[in-house]
């Protein structure tokens, strides 16, 4: 087995010339952009992140290492296989982040990274502290299966989490046609991220957003729908322990206090959803929006034919 390196730890000291390279940059538009207090939660939940990673990474291994024993295939390290485990891991990536906006326990630990109301490169960096307590390792279980080395998988694991890095900014507006077709791009991101209606539960890709073009959960940014960042219900604090466990405690009161046929839906179902139908989900959210917008559209085209005069009643003069 070869001795791979941590993508993602090589990478750190760029992140960081980049986080203060975009914020000289971002600061001579606009200073609103990086918000000292947000910024700095950023940095602190990454941290929190990584300290979490290190004590729960030899259990992860331990776990992929045991399931790839009753692997398929005897798949080795040759660069090709690389290639095929990097693009494998990527749509593993995709169902699992597609699960995490969709199950509220995988949620519950994926909302850090979309607390922030700010887009920037310190918002990559905000990470989970509960990735190991909420399961999400399991997604990448079958390439193990499959025969892929974990060093392998774990390697390009780190590999896409370090391009999906450069994305988290608003400094890069679009790429060329081609790139935007194929790549996870800053614009599709950012509509990830957003909570504007048209946007929500959208572009799941890491690498790769021919995912979200071929399952269904693509959605352009629209310059006339510009992206508000946040979740539904923000935080509306910029404390770090609060935005790291709140999920996981509304989890906990909502499971407490439902009736007993309705605690598991409030693990299992979607992030808003209630009983009672006292929240909204996104579904919700983009349907009334989807309502509102067409019935607003008939009655501005109802509007405008009536403002038209009756051509058939209009005589010429003489006539």
């Amino acid at each position: 087995m070869p001795d791979l390196p941590s993508p993602v730890d090589l990478a750190i000291p760029a992140f960081v010339a980049l986080v203060f390279a975009e914020m000289l940059v971002a600061w001579a538009k606009d200073r609103r952009r990086y918000c000292p207090s947000d910024t700095l939660t950023s940095l602190g939940l990454g941290l929190g992140s990584t300290i979490a990673g290190i004590l729960s990474g030899g259990l992860v291994f331990a776990l992929a290492t045991w399931v790839h024993q009753f692997a398929l295939f005897d798949i080795g390290y040759a660069w090709g296989w690389f290639v095929v485990a990097f693009v494998l891991d990527d749509l593993a990536y995709y169902a699992f982040h597609r699960s995490a906006h969709r199950v509220r326990w995988f949620w519950a630990s994926h909302v850090i990274h979309h607390s922030s109301q700010h887009y920037n490169l310190s918002t990559a960096l905000r990470q989970t502290w509960t990735g190991f307590f909420s399961l999400g390792f399991l997604f990448r279980l079958p390439l193990f299966l499959i025969g892929f080395p974990p060093a392998m998988v774990f390697f390009v694991a780190g590999v896409n989490l370090v391009y999906q890095f450069w994305i988290h900014t608003e400094v890069i507006h679009r790429m060329p046609k081609w790139f935007e077709a194929v790549m996870n791009t800053p614009s599709h991101h950012r509509v990830h991220h957003a909570t504007n209606p048209r946007y929500l539960d959208r572009n799941y890709a890491g690498v790769f957003i021919v995912w979200d073009r071929l399952f269904g959960t693509f959605e352009p940014e629209r310059d006339d729908d510009r992206p508000r960042y946040g979740i539904v219900r923000d935080l509306g604090s910029f404390n770090i322990l609060w935005a790291a466990f709140h999920e996981w405690i509304g989890i906990a009161r909502d499971v407490w206090h439902a009736p007993w046929r309705h605690k598991w839906n409030y693990i299992a179902r979607e992030p808003g959803w209630s009983h009672d139908g006292s929240r909204d989900t996104s579904d919700a959210i983009r349907a009334r929006w989807q309502a509102k917008n067409e019935a607003e559209g008939k009655w501005t085209q109802s509007t405008s034919s009536s403002s038209e005069p009756d051509r058939a009643a209009v005589r010429l003069p003489g006539g």
